[in-house]
């Protein structure tokens, strides 16, 4: 295994929910493969890819949720805030700043800013679960 590839959500309506990613989060949306006969909306983040797959229903809430980084975390609680988009503040990591959001279809998205790189050895936990 080399790195995390794509992650994939699902969603009941495509144009509200390519309006929340491309419009509102801001993700450039990218062409699916032309061989793929069902509707799913594909998103570049950089070297990973989000995939938005068209269902009749969504997944339940949970605490599931994929993480994007930002480079500056006030600048995107102000935007949302100002877009009218609830924010959830949520458990400190040390030498990270970060908030969760939903989409219109309840998918978790954390928002976060690593003010320095995560060291294990100083900030985390004494022993693994």
């Amino acid at each position: 295994l080399t790195q995390l590839d794509h992650v994939s959500v699902l969603v009941t309506d495509i144009e509200r929910s390519r309006c929340y990613y491309r419009d509102i989060l801001g993700l450039k949306e990218i062409a699916k493969p032309r061989t793929f006969d069902f509707k799913v909306l594909w998103f570049d983040l950089g070297n990973q890819q989000l995939h938005l797959l068209v269902k009749e229903k969504p997944d339940a809430r949970s605490p599931r949720h994929f993480a994007l980084r930002v480079n500056d975390v006030q600048a995107a609680r102000t935007y949302l805030r100002e877009k009218k988009i609830p924010l959830e503040e949520t458990t400190v990591i040390p030498g990270a700043d970060r908030f969760f959001v939903y989409d219109p279809d309840g998918n978790r998205i954390e928002i976060i800013q690593w003010l320095e790189p995560y060291d294990p050895t100083a900030s985390g936990a004494a022993k693994l679960d």
